[in-house]
């Protein structure tokens, strides 16, 4: 098997997560991606919405695509994740499976300050996505040992996306139906925005 791993908060997953996951799975002929939500981000720190929530909607947003799956493995180990742990779980519980990183262009700035970055190529084959708004990396990490691959340029983030939920504005088409369902009946990212950067909230209806 060859599989591909797409980490995240997934605070929510939305349409771009989907399709960066779809366009390296058909460009890197890959059997599987499998989209695993962290526990507590090493930089952004523990996500507004609850690990179960994340990967209750992550789960929704694949279901029903064979070529598309999520892993807790990340929220049932708890604590900060960190890929280079996560990684060497999935090779001990998968040793047959040849194993893909997906990297965002947006981590290449960070990248350095990732715990033993340097392994990773050693534990995966790595893979670096173009990302709306950046452009495309003039030099690759590992010393040029990943491959670039350029997906469809599209301006959704799961920020904007609380944004959205937070003013009562819709989100219809910026994530799957079950994740806006999800959202709706839990009731997240309602919480307050700072005061004048909106416009006040229209009531729900």
């Amino acid at each position: 098997m060859r599989k591909g791993i797409l980490g995240g908060t997934f605070n929510p997953p939305h349409i771009a997560h989907l399709i960066v996951a779809q366009e390296v799975r058909e460009a890197m002929d890959l059997d599987a991606v499998i989209l695993i939500p962290t526990s507590v981000h090493a930089f952004k720190g523990a996500p507004s919405a609850a690990p179960r929530h994340r990967a209750a909607m992550t789960e929704l947003a694949v279901a029903g695509d064979p070529g598309l799956a999520v892993d807790r493995i990340e929220i049932q180990r708890g604590g900060v994740s960190y890929t280079v742990e996560t990684l060497r779980a999935l090779r001990e519980r998968e040793p047959e499976t040849d194993w893909t990183l997906i990297l965002g262009g947006d981590n290449l700035e960070e990248l350095a300050q990732w715990r033993e970055a340097d392994t990773l190529p050693e534990l995966a084959s790595v893979v670096v996505t173009t990302r709306a708004g950046l452009a495309a990396p003039e030099r690759l990490p590992f010393e040029g040992r990943c491959t670039l691959i350029d997906v469809p340029s599209l301006e959704v983030s799961s920020t904007a996306i609380r944004g959205r939920v937070a003013r009562g504005r819709s989100i219809r088409y910026w994530v799957p139906p079950a994740v806006e369902a999800y959202i709706r009946e839990h009731d997240l990212y309602r919480e307050a925005v700072p005061a004048g950067s909106i416009e006040k909230a229209p009531p729900r209806g």
